[in-house]
């Protein structure tokens, strides 16, 4: 799934994420379409990382997301970019919790936790994510 790109040269975030791997390894991935297709490549792609591969992604929001997601595996870090971002987290004795986000700011998803965003406006955020096994349902 990797593609090729000259050492030095920028990467685009929002259109194309990385992999950190094993090893120490940064690979760029091919451009991000946000379709389960998509997903699927990336975790057949990847799976020999197991649960200590990372996604590193960039997404700019314009309204609240309209599903839930969930990494079963390990930590998400979510960092507010631009705007201003309200991370919702479901716990896993049903309470939520909210954490509203400025630039600079920065939440962890826990393992397992059902998650969401809303926003007002715009916003932009980087996402360290631990993808093997994430689950999605609507919200």
């Amino acid at each position: 799934m990797t593609t090729s790109r000259s050492a030095g040269a920028p990467i685009d975030l929002a259109a194309t994420p990385i992999h950190l791997g094993l090893g120490a390894t940064a690979e760029v991935l091919p451009p991000f379409d946000g379709t389960t297709e998509w997903y699927g490549r990336y975790s057949a792609d990847t799976s020999a990382d197991g649960p200590e591969g990372r996604l590193v992604s960039w997404h700019t929001f314009d309204a609240p997301w309209d599903s839930w997601e969930m990494h079963p595996h390990g930590h998400e870090l979510v960092v507010c970019v631009n705007g201003t971002a309200t991370l919702v987290q479901e716990l896993p004795d049903g309470a939520t919790h909210t954490v509203t986000l400025s630039p600079g700011e920065a939440a962890v998803n826990p393992p397992g936790v059902w998650h969401t965003m809303d926003v007002v406006g715009s916003a932009a955020a980087l996402f360290v994510t631990a993808g093997s096994g994430t689950e999605h349902r609507p919200r």
